[in-house]
């Protein structure tokens, strides 16, 4: 590789499109893991970003890092030509940063944002989605099939079953004070005997209460853990479990920087975000749901948490209409990636399930029981 040749193709744009952002990082995070051959990098030479001589995950976290200005992308490379063999794979990967490892790596650190009341053939397409459609599904798997479980609707009932496996015969959006649980079979409670940490990110509260009723553009009803009494100590805003767990959504960006996220995130949007409500300017959910998505995803993807065997999930809670197909995108080094999409029946159950068998915790909530996992959107799993 001469200097000239070096010189004529930016520092860090491996996928050859032009600029140098996410889509290069996840490149370069897919042939690190041994999802994608170097033979199969547009240039490799402009891979190595940090000079260390190698093409790996720290130079895919410093091209993500430069997309969403953490750092500047005005990088020098170091020529990096694939080696003889192009077999490199996860099992050739020395570095043991927290969650790494050699081998088939599980997964370590989910996030799962949730976005609202859109089927799948509102957005798949739409001129309203760039960021969903141009950037996000070329990168990801996705699937064409993904129901809300049968006949629950509206909201509440499908957060509910995504951390229990049922709706506890809720069909409404009533607040915690009338639709509280006692049940003690759910997956944070898993999670925590496990000695798993979670946190629930959620846009437009104060994080000084534990927020048990609409505010602002707060709605309780996509909070699923606030309906839960050993969360809330009986609807107690001052509950020390829920202040500790359910925080304001401004403080997962300061998370994703220290490197302090927990293994499992769930994330809402508020309302004028989650593709809910009709906002200005914009008038249009859809667009205001790919313009936030298309400013906080990329924090997602350029921390440690997610390219250290992290996984994004992004999902709607039910249909528009009530019954069709809705979004499920799954990003991560781990993932087929590449636009894969299949269209195995899936539903709220089977993203609970595999969020289990991720974790590793027992017994399976309600219907995950009897669902589909998601692991035929990865390479591997979990």
């Amino acid at each position: 590789m001469t200097t000239a040749t070096l010189a004529a193709v930016r520092c860090g744009d491996v996928n050859g499109d032009g600029v140098v952002n996410i889509g290069d990082a996840l490149v370069v995070a897919e042939f690190d893991v041994g999802v994608r051959q170097c033979s199969q990098l547009t240039h490799p030479e402009a891979c190595d970003v940090n000079g260390d001589g190698a093409c790996n995950i720290d130079d895919a976290l410093r091209i993500a890092q430069c997309d969403v200005g953490l750092i500047s992308c005005a990088f020098t490379c170091r020529p990096f030509t694939c080696p003889s063999t192009t077999s490199t794979t996860a099992s050739t990967t020395t570095t043991t940063l927290p969650g790494t490892c050699t081998g088939a790596c599980p997964i370590h650190t989910v996030f799962l944002i949730l976005m609202e009341n859109h089927d799948w053939s509102s957005i798949k397409g739409s001129p309203s989605a760039p960021y969903i459609n141009d950037i996000l599904l070329p990168i990801a798997s996705h699937a064409e099939q993904y129901y809300n479980p049968p006949g629950v609707h509206p909201s509440e009932p499908n957060y509910l079953w995504l951390e229990a496996g049922t709706n506890f015969g809720i069909l409404n959006d009533n607040y915690p004070s009338s639709n509280h649980q006692s049940s003690t079979s759910h997956l944070v409670n898993l999670l925590e005997a496990a000695g798993l940490s979670w946190r629930a990110y959620q846009e437009d509260i104060s994080g000084a209460a534990c927020p048990l009723t609409n505010f602002s553009l707060y709605d309780v009803s996509h909070d699923p853990f606030v309906f839960f009494d050993d969360v809330t100590q009986n609807n107690n805003p001052s509950a020390p479990r829920c202040l500790q767990h359910v925080r304001p959504y401004a403080e997962l960006q300061t998370d994703l920087i220290n490197d302090t996220v927990a293994r499992y995130n769930f994330i809402t949007p508020h309302l004028c975000h989650d593709m809910h409500n009709t906002c200005a300017p914009l008038n249009d959910p859809v667009r205001q749901g790919d313009v936030w998505l298309s400013t906080e995803v990329p924090k997602i993807l350029a921390s440690q948490a997610y390219a250290h065997n992290g996984v994004l999930f992004i999902l709607w809670d039910e249909g528009g209409s009530g019954g069709g197909p809705i979004g499920m995108i799954a990003l991560s080094p781990k993932a087929k990636g590449g636009g894969y999409a299949n269209t195995i029946h899936y539903t709220h159950s089977s993203t609970l399930r595999t969020i289990e068998e991720i974790f590793g915790v027992t017994p399976m909530l309600g219907d995950a029981a009897n669902a589909t996992d998601l692991r035929d959107l990865f390479v591997s799993f979990p």
